[in-house]
């Protein structure tokens, strides 16, 4: 049985520890304050600031970055960090952006880590809409990453990225047994665009947690933005009247602490 340490940081960001490897998702450690432009009239302010600063962080040896293009995935103190990473992983069009030695991977692609000592790590990009259909040359292109190694008991660690609940997400429950998740939730929305959605709500993750039955699913991307519409007491009632299967499955991390887990 593989134990993980999970660190979530805010928003999207989350150091994972196991095994000597140290991973961070989605790095944002700009402080609290600013507003950020993400294109065609859309932008949020950011509400809290990291939990760790970026300079706490100790040695990482690899980025998962869902997407490079917005600021709540990666904002001006994140990107600063990525020289320093021993690997960045991210979209096709992510990685020609960012150029240097980043990897892009398209949806069920796969990339691996190997380090002395330590089990090697293979990464398979996982598909993700951020938004609805015919939206994807608004909001760019996206991946979530299914992390597997030698020692799991339950499945794979995977990260949702940024998505709405649609059929490419949906995929993973038929091709990779999951032990761990960490779910980008919020419910997205902008005034400009009225009642579309560019993540999943609490529904979609009863509903998504039903099909791909992981061992603990932990919501992230719910908090310290603006455009998020649907804050932890949102979300924790609708999984109060999930079914139980489905609670049970749910855990809530505490900002900031380290929390071991298993996958």
């Amino acid at each position: 049985m593989t134990t993980v340490r999970v660190t979530h940081l805010g928003g999207p960001t989350a150091l994972i520890e196991f095994a000597g490897w140290r991973l961070l998702t989605d790095p944002t450690f700009d402080p609290a304050g600013r507003t950020y432009a993400f294109g065609w009239g859309t932008s949020s302010r950011k509400l809290a600031g990291p939990a760790l600063p970026a300079g706490e962080l100790g040695p990482i040896d690899a980025v998962l970055l869902t997407h490079d293009h917005h600021g709540d995935n990666l904002d001006d103190a994140g990107r600063g960090l990525l020289p320093s990473a021993g690997t960045v992983v991210t979209t096709v069009s992510g990685a020609a952006r960012l150029g240097g030695t980043a990897r892009g991977l398209a949806p069920w692609a796969s990339t691996g880590l190997d380090g002395t000592g330590r089990p090697s790590v293979e990464i398979t990009a996982t598909p993700c809409r951020h938004g609805p259909p015919l939206s994807k040359p608004i909001v760019g292109d996206v991946v979530g990453f299914a992390l597997r190694w030698e020692g799991q008991r339950h499945g794979a660690l995977w990260i949702s990225g940024d998505t709405v609940l649609y059929r490419g997400v949906r995929e993973v429950a038929g091709r990779i047994p999951v032990g761990l998740a960490l779910l980008h939730l919020g419910g997205v929305r902008f005034p400009v665009t009225g009642p579309l959605r560019y993540t999943m709500t609490a529904r979609d993750a009863v509903a998504l947690v039903g099909e791909v039955r992981p061992h603990t699913a932990v919501p992230v991307h719910y908090e310290g933005w603006k455009h998020f519409q649907q804050p932890r007491t949102v979300i924790e009632r609708e999984f109060a009247t999930a079914p139980r299967d489905v609670r049970d499955r749910i855990r809530w991390l505490p900002i900031g602490t380290p929390t071991d887990l298993e996958t």
